[in-house]
């Protein structure tokens, strides 16, 4: 098992058909395609991205898989996702932080943009909503986006969410960092 596998399984016990999904950080689309998976022709996907080779590989992806119709994939930051969706109507928020695989490796997500997005997120989310955090660090990208958040995290009010966060205790480097975060319902 590793974080992606972790991730998706807590996923697909999560997201329902019709749900309103947000790929957060749209990267190549795998996540994208997957979560469209998830919520069917009834649900809706948005997907976000800096990167205009990330836009329009998801696109593609998308296309390509015949889940356009359910996707929709935006050029703008994840801090920015309060543009696209009204408070309180969103199912799920997945992050993957890190650099676009296969992309530039000096682009990644930086801590500061990336808690705007959780904090929209979190009004965004419904009562009972679910947000994904897979940190990726380590590389180009160092620790420092892991270290702020794993702190921001303990900042996250208690009484109007849970958060887990889960560390993979038997290996070696630098193994990405699932976080959960639960909205009370």
């Amino acid at each position: 098992m590793n974080t992606l596998s972790l991730v998706h399984h807590y996923l697909e016990q999560f997201i329902q058909p019709g749900n309103f999904v947000i790929d957060a950080t749209a990267g190549n689309g795998r996540d994208t395609v997957f979560l469209c998976g998830l919520v069917g022709g009834e649900g809706r996907v948005l997907a976000l991205d800096i990167q205009e080779q990330a836009v329009k590989n998801t696109k593609k992806r998308l296309a390509d898989t015949g889940w356009e119709q359910t996707g929709e994939v935006v050029l703008d930051s994840h801090a920015n996702m309060a543009r696209y969706a009204q408070p309180g109507t969103v199912d799920c928020i997945v992050f993957n932080l890190g650099w676009l695989p296969g992309g530039d490796h000096t682009i990644f997500t930086h801590a500061e943009s990336t808690i705007a997005a959780i904090e929209a997120g979190l009004t965004l989310l419904r009562a009972g909503g679910l947000m994904c955090i897979s940190i990726y660090y380590g590389g180009e990208s160092g620790y420092a986006e892991r270290d702020t958040l794993l702190e921001y995290f303990r900042t996250v009010d208690p009484k109007q969410y849970t958060v887990l966060v889960t560390q993979f205790a038997n290996r070696t480097g630098d193994p990405p960092i699932p976080a959960f975060i639960l909205k009370a319902t």
